[in-house]
């Protein structure tokens, strides 16, 4: 009897300690978002490309719908100025480490087959903004590329 005891006390233990997921963020952040910002070390002078796609500056205005109840969404860039015209749809989560993860979702393919994708903080969220925090390297060292969303 006190072998079952210890035995599901420990049990119980072991399964109380297991990491969650941020919910807060991941229902926080579902909806129509606008990307008004994207600013890095260098601005103009030192060239970034976002997510293998554009310079991160063409997603200034891009317009992203986030899905939270299936984890899907779709972002769209209007093009001009230099500017590629996109749209995709992705598959998104919140990790629990309260790391934003995403991947483009090709026509055709199921997400499971993709093994690309990205993965950025999520800093300073409320009910009307938040920031993805990306990073590159040049030369060996690292700097931050901020996105700034609101919603619609």
């Amino acid at each position: 009897m006190k072998k079952l005891f210890l035995l599901s006390f420990i049990g119980l233990a072991l399964v109380s300690c297991k990491p969650t997921m941020d919910k807060q963020s991941q229902y926080g952040i579902k909806g129509d978002w606008t990307l008004t910002n994207v600013s890095h070390i260098g601005g103009e002078f030192v060239k970034v490309t976002s997510f293998n796609i554009a310079d991160a500056h063409c997603f200034k205005g891009s317009q992203w719908k986030f899905v939270s109840n299936n984890n899907t969404g779709v972002v769209s860039l209007q093009g001009g100025n230099s500017c590629p015209m996109f749209e995709s749809n992705f598959k998104w989560f919140v990790n629990p480490n309260g790391e934003f993860e995403f991947k483009f979702i090709d026509a055709g393919l199921k997400a499971k087959n993709v093994t690309t994708g990205y993965k950025m903080k999520v800093k300073n969220q409320t009910a009307s903004s938040f920031d993805l925090i990306d990073n590159f390297y040049v030369d060996g060292q690292g700097y931050d590329v901020t996105y700034h969303f609101v919603k619609n």
